[in-house]
């Protein structure tokens, strides 16, 4: 018992030690601003997307209402009505707009790339046209994933609904449950595919179970100081909504860095402990010839 506390006592000192060495505060405020240069082109090209399937069109009020609730809460009617409003005036930009839109929204998408990479250690990066061609992927995957497993949840809402009757409460539970689950799996894709190395399932899973709470609890704190608190509207006016708007996505952005350093720090630790298993076998086997030829030496004396 004593061993585990003071091992887990070092590790939080070192994980500690990483994030402070990473300057995950300063590199949050970098992509924080980045994030709200590139969130009006990213919500139009995930929009228009998903408008190029007709699947997903009954959706659209539940998948606007997951977004923007995700990106300021208790404020997302309002910056739904500001950011509706700029993806409306985009039809009427020329293909040259619309090509520097495409290229903020990537941009966004290589700074997150390199960032965790960076936290990763990783020195090799592939080539410009595979890195945009994964970036044009995710871009165009992306909405298409998010629609997918909204429709899924609303399936299995009404299924949970019908199922009130043999056990009451269930949808409630399953509601109640969704954000976290979502939360928890689109961590755990970030943390999985977008490092340039190989990163361990289990690792991954607690980096991205941390965040996912973080993030619900933060999401869930913020909304109640918003709320409660509304120090911003009588400081800013009108423009309170900008703000509130990049306070939230830096606090997302310290929340990702967060799992991400410790699903880094798990990788790294379990590379060390194999590099440390090798050592010591390879010591085995450079000693095992020199015990044979004494012995064989003793035995010929």
């Amino acid at each position: 018992m004593a061993d585990f506390i003071l091992n887990s006592w070092r590790f939080c000192r070192l994980y500690l030690q990483r994030c402070q060495h990473d300057q995950i505060g300063m590199i949050g405020g970098y992509l924080a601003y980045i994030s709200i240069l590139s969130l009006v082109p990213l919500v139009a090209v995930a929009f228009s997307v998903l408008n190029a399937f007709p699947m997903f069109a009954g959706l659209r009020g539940e998948i606007e209402a997951f977004v923007y609730a995700n990106i300021v809460p208790s404020r997302g009617q309002e910056i739904q009505s500001y950011i509706n409003g700029f993806v409306e005036n985009i039809g009427q930009m020329t293909t040259v707009g619309v090509l520097f839109l495409v290229l903020v929204a990537l941009m966004l998408i290589h700074n997150i790339d390199k960032t965790l990479n960076k936290i990763w250690r990783v020195q090799k990066r592939p080539r410009l046209v595979i890195s945009l061609s994964i970036y044009w992927m995710i871009l165009t995957l992306g909405p298409i994933l998010l629609g997918s497993s909204i429709a899924l949840t609303s399936y299995l809402a009404s299924l949970s609904h019908l199922a009130d009757d043999y056990t009451p409460g269930l949808s409630n539970f399953l509601l109640s449950f969704t954000p976290y689950a979502m939360s928890l799996l689109a961590f755990f894709m970030l943390y999985q595919l977008v490092p340039n190395i190989k990163v361990r399932y289990g690792h991954a899973l607690w980096g991205a179970l941390l965040a996912s709470l973080l993030f619900e609890m933060l999401k869930n704190g913020f909304a109640l100081y918003i709320q409660h608190f509304p120090s911003y509207q009588a400081i800013y006016g009108a423009l309170a909504l900008v703000p509130i708007l990049f306070v939230w996505i830096y606090l997302s952005w310290l929340v990702v860095l967060i799992g991400a350093e410790l699903t880094a720090l798990l990788q790294e630790q379990h590379c060390r402990a194999l590099q440390l298993q090798q050592r010591k076998i390879q010591r085995a086997q450079a000693a095992a010839p020199a015990s044979t030829v004494t012995e064989s030496a003793d035995v010929s004396h």
